[in-house]
């Protein structure tokens, strides 16, 4: 519902920085997108974003080069992480990320415009692809 608004009830203590940012983001996101791409990306420390591998190459391009309202195809992926064979291990990072919100796992679509699996649920991700209002079909591969 567009009129939604998210709330979060206060307690007797104040909120970590980390997790107002966190908040901060989420809120953004969620009431207004486009806002989100002013926004300071929230702090995160896991230890898959950090280890050099293929899925953190991928996670970090995704979250680099994928702007709202784009979509990428698990092949398109590949070859901007560096190995345009790899579209499968991109499906892997993909089922690993550990904040699929911010790193929008959800903008990675089928070559064939399907939008493919996604671990919330394909529900989950197609009411996500469509609060950022994608138009699938003009997925240009």
């Amino acid at each position: 519902e567009p009129s939604a608004k998210c709330e979060v009830c206060e307690g007797p203590e104040e909120l970590p920085v980390p997790l107002e940012h966190g908040l901060a983001w989420l809120q953004a996101y969620f009431s207004e997108p486009a806002v989100t791409e002013s926004l300071p990306l929230p702090p995160f420390h896991h230890p898959l974003l950090l280890q050099d591998s293929f899925t953190r190459q991928v996670l970090w391009t995704l979250l680099r080069d994928v702007k709202l309202g784009e979509a990428v195809s698990y092949k398109q992926l590949a070859h901007l992480a560096g190995n345009s064979r790899a579209a499968r291990a991109v499906g892997g990072a993909m089922r690993s990320n550990p904040i699929p919100i911010i790193i929008p796992c959800h903008r990675v679509i089928c070559s064939s415009g399907r939008s493919g699996n996604y671990g919330g649920g394909n529900l989950m991700k197609e009411w996500l692809l469509s609060h950022e209002k994608l138009q699938k079909e003009k997925l240009a591969y």
